[in-house]
């Protein structure tokens, strides 16, 4: 697909609003039990936001919860979990009607095995359960471009980003070997990742392709960008495949 093409779904115009438990009975979404490991990081503090302000239970996994007290209030509890150990992983994610990938490595963490280690445990954690859904937060790196040509595969790709995105791609190849049983959405932001981007309340939704709007130009903010994760974590609308969302 060509880069200044968006191939948005039908429903690619999507709007949520409304705060607290009542948002989630009035979308006639079930109010379920959330838990987001990476909760501390930009994304995963947007993901954390929506949830609860959509009314759901949300259990927010950082590695130490003294450093992100703020994140604790109402309907969100803050824990201390290591998503690469197995067995923590297994013990958070019971009775886990969505799972929510949002982690980073620190700096002395080496990035492929990180983010292989991480999807392995939560692949098995959430197999193990028989239920819940794995959404995972992707990097547009490995958008195409091109058919069968993603970003990080163009010459122009920066030399520097290169293992980080290949470590991230590698834990999206782990997805792809996971049981049938687990069902699971990566979706990957816009090229431009705006942490300082209002809430506008809509985004557009493609496929594998990057998404771009009348311009060139692929943007979300965080705040939207976790409206989609939502969405996928309550819906479930693209299973077992990685899609781009943006402006």
């Amino acid at each position: 697909m060509p880069a200044t093409v968006a191939r948005p779904v039908p429903s690619a115009a999507v709007r949520a609003g409304g705060t607290g438990t009542s948002a989630a009975r009035e979308r006639g979404q079930p109010v379920v039990r959330i838990v987001v490991f990476g909760a501390g990081g930009k994304a995963g503090r947007a993901v954390v936001a929506e949830a609860a302000g959509r009314g759901h239970e949300v259990v927010a996994v950082v590695r130490d919860p003294a450093r992100y007290t703020d994140l604790a209030g109402s309907g969100v509890a803050v824990v201390a979990g290591d998503v690469t150990e197995r067995s923590q992983v297994a013990a958070l994610v019971k009775g886990a009607g969505a799972v929510v990938n949002a982690v980073a490595p620190d700096a002395g963490d080496d990035p492929r095995t990180f983010f292989t280690a991480a999807a392995n445990a939560l692949v098995d954690a959430v197999a193990a359960t028989g239920r819940g859904r794995l959404v995972a937060i992707g990097l547009a790196a490995y958008l195409d471009v091109a058919p069968g040509v993603r970003i990080m595969d163009t010459p122009g790709f920066p030399a520097q980003f290169q293992d980080f995105a290949r470590a991230h791609a590698a834990a999206l190849d782990v997805l792809w070997q996971a049981p049938a049983t687990v069902e699971w959405s990566v979706v990957v932001p816009a090229m431009e990742f705006d942490p300082q981007g209002e809430r506008t309340g809509t985004y557009r939704a493609g496929d594998t392709g990057l998404l771009t709007d009348a311009d060139g130009v692929s943007r979300i903010s965080y705040r939207d960008f976790a409206i989609a994760v939502l969405d996928e974590a309550e819906q479930g609308a693209h299973p077992r495949t990685h899609f781009a969302v943006a402006y």
